[in-house]
């Protein structure tokens, strides 16, 4: 077994817990040790939730390792019912207890006779699927169990609305800008002359989950979460479903002009290339600044992007396509969509990686020495010690990736945002030159960066002195080729003269 000691992303029951918590008034109950309920203070933290996070830790302690649980999780469930009122209440185990091998399905059942509310358990396999995984599988349960429901109850909703209408799925808490790509898709589809029928999960009732058939599509504008509900529901009643990511000026378009196919075969009778041309070209500017003077600065510059397959895939698109920008690697941790990543990035970038292997990822930035990474939080981690700027565009994600202020990464005003990301991210020209000739810099002091954790190199004063001597924006490439001089042929201590033998043999 290999100790995992960062993840890009976290065990099953953390995306259990992620649709169960964006759900309005449905409760939680995590069937794990102490260690394990660390949730409810990330949920609380990152999307700075003033409420408390409906989730409640069954604990799982000495005694029920020793008798087992018994009445403890019906107890647990029962209680919550009565406190909280809740719609539904999921159980969900962890890779922890799941060890116990106890038959929680019963214990489901048994609470159920008691609960006044819906009572149900993820069926998620703690063992063989991730985070994302296990959001997208327990999404697709809780709309297959309301359907279900209402089925039975015969008030099932499957009537179309009279205008154009659709369910947007996908957006969850702890999901990179969700709230703000709600707000920007809700935008759009009014734009379009379209009614949004639900938005699932966040923020819905399961009570709405009924008359989800109602809508004319569906959309998924995230590959990770929502694209197995949608499927059911294509299945259950041939409702289609549009997974185009609207980031960037051409998918965006490329998503209205798939909405427009939709629709029209199912009786309506839009155009909107006038709304795409006039967005383009006067309302997004986006367009207009990826063709100006500053942008062009950017063209040939190379970069690497990293993240999960929605952001990554769509952030390599419009980084060459769209502003000339050379992509020497594209790389996503979602091993399980492999297939669809590479189709999707293969043209835009020199290589592909699929890994979840930090370290792996970490070792190929260094090796490739880009201009810019766009990446999670730990590749942020790796451009800071690798004097490496870098823009964060896929979870994981730090609290400064929540932001109060409005940042959608989708549609139009999303394609404004994502340009400036772009553009800020880059080191341009002497910026970094002129703030050191200027005192910007608090300290010239060269700090050590390396993707190891130790390294078998010294650096003599004399070697020191020389270095903070060469202009800070080219200075940690000349460190790094410097020390691997020095490692081809044995030496231990760089000095100034190793230092001067590096330059000359690579020609700096």
């Amino acid at each position: 077994m290999k100790l995992a000691y960062w993840m890009y992303a976290g065990p099953a029951h953390i995306g259990t817990l992620r649709i169960a918590s964006s759900f309005k008034n449905v409760h939680a109950i995590m069937h794990a040790p102490l260690g394990d309920d660390y949730f409810n203070v990330m949920r609380s933290m990152l999307e700075r939730e003033r409420d408390y996070t409906p989730v409640t830790t069954s604990v799982v302690d000495r005694h029920v390792l020793a008798r087992g649980s018994q009445e403890k999780v019906v107890d647990n469930i029962t209680r919550k019912d009565a406190e909280e009122h809740p719609d539904l209440i999921v159980l969900t185990p962890t890779c922890t207890s799941s060890i116990l091998q106890e038959d929680l399905q019963n214990f489901v059942e048994r609470a159920q006779l008691e609960a006044k509310g819906d009572v149900m358990l993820a069926d998620v396999n703690h063992y063989r699927v991730n985070e994302l995984q296990a959001a997208d599988r327990t999404l697709q349960q809780i709309v297959q169990f309301y359907i279900a429901k209402a089925r039975k109850q015969g008030n099932l909703v499957t009537e179309k609305t009279e205008k154009p209408s659709v369910n947007i799925f996908g957006m969850t808490t702890l999901g990179f800008h969700n709230n703000h790509d709600a707000t920007e898709l809700r935008k759009l589809m009014s734009d379009l002359g379209i009614e949004v029928n639900a938005i699932v999960p966040a923020g819905a009732s399961v009570h709405e989950l009924k008359s989800l058939p109602r809508a004319w599509f569906n959309l998924v504008p995230y590959r990770e979460t929502g694209l197995l509900a949608a499927e059911f529901l294509q299945q259950e009643f041939n409702m289609p479903y549009v997974d185009i990511t609207p980031i960037g000026i051409v998918e965006t378009a490329r998503c209205i002009r798939k909405i427009q196919q939709v629709l029209n075969a199912q009786g309506a009778n839009v155009d909107y290339e006038p709304f795409i041309d006039q967005q383009t070209r006067f309302v997004s500017q986006a367009a207009w600044f990826s063709r100006s003077i500053d942008c062009q600065n950017l063209t040939g510059k190379k970069a690497v992007v990293f993240g999960d397959n929605t952001h990554a895939a769509a952030l390599t698109k419009i980084l060459a396509r769209e502003m000339g920008i050379h992509v020497l690697l594209a790389g996503t941790y979602c091993k399980y969509d492999e297939a669809w990543f590479r189709e999707q990035v293969s043209e835009y970038c020199d290589d592909v990686l699929v890994s979840d292997d930090n370290g792996q990822i970490a070792d190929a930035i260094a090796r490739l020495e880009p201009a810019a990474i766009f990446g999670t939080q730990m590749e942020r981690h790796v451009g800071k010690r690798l004097d490496i700027p870098c823009g964060v565009i896929a979870a994981p994600i730090h609290i400064q990736n929540f932001p109060v202020g409005y940042k959608p990464f989708v549609g139009y005003e999303g394609s404004n945002q994502i340009v400036d990301l772009i553009y800020n991210s880059f080191t341009l020209g002497m910026e970094d030159h002129l703030l050191e000739i200027f005192g910007g810099h608090d300290t010239k002091e060269v700090i050590t960066k390396s993707v190891s954790a130790d390294s078998d190199l010294n650096w003599s004063k004399d070697g020191l002195a020389e270095l903070n001597r060469i202009p800070g924006f080219v200075r940690g490439k000349v460190k790094r080729n410097t020390e691997k001089f020095a490692r081809d042929r044995n030496i231990t201590q760089i000095t100034a003269e190793v230092l001067y033998a590096a330059k000359e043999a690579v020609g700096a």
